[in-house]
């Protein structure tokens, strides 16, 4: 945080950020925004976190024009829920939709029922979209949606236009595996034909969600890593991200852009669909569907020249629900109330200090990749994490213990009590669903899925072979296990 600060006070005294005094934007013209959303991108799959043998020279660089996030946190560690609180700027405990849709069917394994949650974010619900139409902006949706079917997509958002492309797609030496070059192409197509007035693009990749491919070239050059076909897919995604920042600096329009970089929730650490081995979020523990830092944990990059200061590291918690009240903002538009963010654009622009809050989850689901309903909450360097179907707790010290390896709850007694309470508290004023008994619960389902093998703990970063083929079983009976009724019809995109 030393560095962020000394850049911060050489840029006010060079006079490229300004003073709180003055308006955070200009009487020049109001600044486009480009925002970038990878599905299922881990903390540490760029090699600017870390990742040494994955390959992203784009996203680097854009790293280092501008601010790198190191504790950056999604609203939810699954894709719709998360996705939806960009969009609204509320938590999606408030809005009653709390998993992906259509979400996982209820099963005998579970002690608890899922809450009936919200199958489309309603049309009353004003997104990005809807408000930086207000402010004069034009805007596309390009690529993802998930968080609404028929009736409910970007379109009746508020979007101007919508380019869905395809989640999968034949690598090809014009293609990747995840259709990010056509969504690119997409992109750029909409900036240029809007280069002469302020614009929203929101562009929501694909990658690297499972089932992913990539081309056999970029597989071999990525042999070395954890896995070669994923790290090929980051590669491609980090390619298509370079092109799209080309073209704003070919339109002379890179000065006058926000781009914002980031991921719906953390990588999925354990195997799922067609691929036994897909990613790890070491040093951190568990990842996508769990309350745990590696589900929560997302890669923020925010650049824009003259306002953000570059090079810089951030390492305040902010939660992806922020980006609404953010954005409007830097836009020169007031804040609306109601909201569950808050604004960071005092602090991204060197005006004001970062915000500190404690932040809270609310994640009433059994999940696809092993977790139980659970809530959880960051006050400072503690992370409480409780239970739903148990109502245990556990308490991490995560400054001291980034992976959530030693529960200190028996030990702090006192804390957890003044955590839970805070917890409850904000479920109560957010109108958090809650779940109810199963009735057609089986005890022994239960323990073979969730007590004798707990995918939380799984670290594939240091798993042997047996425990690889271990986890490999386990995914299996977790698919094989019957619905206690049939599942609501998918939603494209869904995992």
């Amino acid at each position: 945080m030393g560095h962020f600060i000394g850049i911060l006070a050489l840029l006010w005294a060079a006079g490229i950020v300004g003073t709180a005094a003055g308006p955070l934007v200009g009487a020049g013209p109001k600044p486009n925004v480009v925002f970038i959303l990878a599905d299922d991108l881990g903390i540490n799959d760029l090699h600017c976190y870390g990742r040494r043998e994955h390959h992203t020279p784009n996203l680097d660089r854009l790293a280092s024009q501008g601010m790198r996030f190191v504790s950056a946190y999604c609203a939810q560690p699954i894709c719709s829920p998360s996705r939806a609180a960009i969009l609204t700027g509320k938590t999606p405990a408030r809005l009653h939709l709390t998993t992906y849709l259509p979400g996982r069917a209820d099963r005998p394994s579970q002690k608890v029922l899922h809450p009936e949650i919200v199958l489309d974010l309603p049309l009353a619900e004003k997104t990005l979209a809807d408000r930086f139409k207000e402010a004069g902006y034009v805007s596309a949706a390009i690529g993802k949606w998930h968080v609404g079917g028929r009736g409910f997509g970007p379109l009746e958002h508020g979007f101007d236009s919508y380019h869905p492309g395809r989640a999968n797609t034949p690598p090809s030496a014009s293609e990747g595996g995840k259709g990010e070059y056509d969504l690119t192409a997409a992109a750029e197509r909409f900036v240029e034909a809007h280069r002469d007035r302020p614009f929203l693009l929101y562009l929501a990749h694909n990658a690297p969600h499972i089932p992913y491919a990539a081309r056999e070239d970029r597989i071999r050059n990525n042999a070395g890593a954890f896995e070669p076909v994923y790290a090929a897919v980051i590669e491609s995604l980090d390619d298509s991200v370079g092109r799209l920042l080309a073209k704003l600096d070919a339109l002379g329009l890179s000065a006058n852009t926000i781009v914002v970089f980031t991921s719906d929730n953390g990588g999925l650490h354990v195997p799922e669909g067609p691929h036994p081995k897909i990613t790890h979020n070491a040093p951190y523990r568990a990842g996508k569907g769990f309350v745990y830092e590696g589900g929560l944990r997302i890669p923020l990059l925010v650049r824009w020249p003259g306002h953000v200061a570059a090079g810089s590291v951030v390492e305040t918690p902010v939660v992806n629900t922020d980006w609404l009240p953010t954005l409007l903002e830097l836009a020169g538009q007031p804040v609306p109330s109601g909201l569950d963010g808050v604004s960071l654009a005092s602090f991204l622009t060197g005006r004001g200090p970062a915000p500190r809050r404690p932040l809270f989850w609310h994640f009433p689901h059994y999940t696809n990749q092993g977790s139980r309903p659970a809530g959880a909450m960051r006050d400072g360097r503690w992370m409480l994490v409780e239970y739903y179907d148990d109502w245990k707790s556990e308490l991490y010290d995560i400054v001291a213990d980034p992976g959530e390896r030693r529960d200190l709850a028996p030990r702090l007694p006192a804390r957890v009590t003044r955590m839970h309470a805070s917890l409850a508290a904000w479920r109560q004023r957010v109108g958090a669903q809650e779940n109810r008994p199963n009735p057609d619960f089986d005890p022994d389902g239960y323990r073979a899925l969730y007590l004798d093998v707990d995918a939380g703990r799984f670290d594939p970063e240091r798993a042997d072979a047996a425990a690889w083929e271990s986890l490999w079983r386990w995914r299996k009976a977790m698919d094989a296990v019957p619905t206690r009724r049939p599942a609501k019809p998918p939603i494209p995109g869904s995992p």
